[in-house]
């Protein structure tokens, strides 16, 4: 029976997800309609969110296989058209849970954690950490986003794969492209982890093109845009890697997200050390919480085993120490992430090494980090219910 069919196929249809957004199609409003002819063939319409999606070869793909494993091989169909202005809209609307206006989608109410990964000095590795760090815990099974907010040195996208080589191979190569919905932005996802950065929007074909030169006001407006029109859904955990330092950004993360976390990274050199404890002094003055220091380049492990201290020791330990003097629970030294060359490689070929290299002693230090924050629960604490007593 043709009615029959249409509500399989529609139910089969419940499970083709938009790789962009995240959710099934069906709640989407992108599936325009079924039918089922009386011989059973079926003909799926589908509404891609804009032309040129650039899902749209992968989203016929999974709606065709839908229909098919309900009406066999070969008895399906997909019409593709692509969503009005207005359909446009409500779906923005939607996804917005109604709201028209925008806002900070981590304010205070939202369940998602979010961390904020600084550092006083440049050079410490700090990005690298970000990303290795994102792709841990979405192999914990957890919702992850990055906001690439180094936006003079932004380079999450090339740690994670997200950059296409150059032609002739030699200049920079050119960042994947989120897609705009409406004015809502869909963040391009790599390892699971969804990310934006400005070096998906800037000119990539030179190395000239590549540069920003901003002043304050227009990078609180880059950060405050990643944070207002750039969808990331429902996470569990936002990471923001930020620049080195205690400038611009840091402040407009401190005035955007108050009650971020801050995970500091420092060197065990000690001037490193005395740089890396400003930038969590200057956290905790705008009102974010110091959750923690990670150690890189904490040592190069040698084939006996031994350590070669190459930038020193101790470095950690004495931050934390030092940080944890103005907070009432103590600010606990994470993990020590020793030299790697397989670290190193990996985000030269943007491939993260928890991935790539599991067994590799950085990237058993920074999985141990990933499980400590995965096994953190998202708390409700001073959270408005929008309940009151009767």
């Amino acid at each position: 029976m043709p009615g029959l069919i249409e509500d399989r196929v529609l139910a089969a249809l419940a499970k083709v997800t938009d790789p962009e957004i995240r959710k099934p199609i069906t709640e989407l409003d992108m599936v325009a309609g079924v039918t089922a002819n009386n011989d059973g063939h079926v003909t799926v319409g589908v509404r891609l969110t804009i032309a040129g999606c650039p899902a749209a070869v992968r989203i016929e793909r999974d709606v065709l296989e839908a229909a098919e494993s309900v009406a066999g091989v070969g008895n399906a169909t997909v019409d593709i058209t692509v969503m009005t202005k207005d359909q446009r809209q409500a779906l923005t609307e939607k996804l917005r849970g109604g709201k028209v206006a925008r806002g900070v989608q981590f304010g205070p109410d939202s369940l998602t954690r979010v961390y904020a990964i600084t550092s006083g000095k440049g050079g410490v590795g700090k990005s690298t950490i970000t990303a290795n760090l994102a792709v841990a815990l979405a192999a914990e099974g957890l919702r992850v986003g990055i906001v690439d907010a180094d936006v003079y040195g932004f380079s999450i996208p090339g740690l994670l794969g997200m950059v296409t080589p150059s032609l002739d191979g030699t200049g920079p190569g050119t960042a994947v492209k989120p897609t705009q919905v409406g004015d809502m932005i869909l963040p391009p996802v790599a390892h699971d982890v969804k990310v934006i950065s400005i070096g998906m929007f800037v000119d990539s074909s030179t190395a000239a093109g590549s540069a920003v030169a901003w002043r304050g006001p227009m990078l609180h407006r880059t950060i405050q845009q990643f944070l207002t029109d750039v969808y990331f859904g429902d996470l569990d955990i936002l990471l923001l890697d930020l620049p080195p330092g205690t400038g611009d950004v840091a402040i407009s993360v401190g005035q955007l997200l108050p009650h971020a976390d801050v995970i500091v990274v420092t060197t065990p050199q000690a001037a490193a050390a005395d740089v890396a404890e400003r930038s969590g002094v200057v956290a905790r003055q705008t009102g974010q919480t110091l959750y923690g220091v990670i150690e890189n380049m904490a040592g190069l492990v040698q084939p006996d085993g031994s350590v070669l201290d190459l930038f020193g020791s101790g470095g950690g330990e004495e931050v934390a120490r030092r940080l944890s003097a103005g907070q009432e629970s103590p600010v606990p030294l994470l993990a020590q992430v020793p030299l790697s060359v397989a670290l190193r490689t990996g985000g030269d070929a943007g491939a993260p090494v928890v991935l790539a290299a599991p067994d590799d002693p950085a990237s058993v230090a920074i999985r141990s980090v990933a499980v400590q924050l995965a096994t953190r629960a998202r708390g409700l604490a001073g959270m408005s219910l929008g309940i009151s007593p009767r």
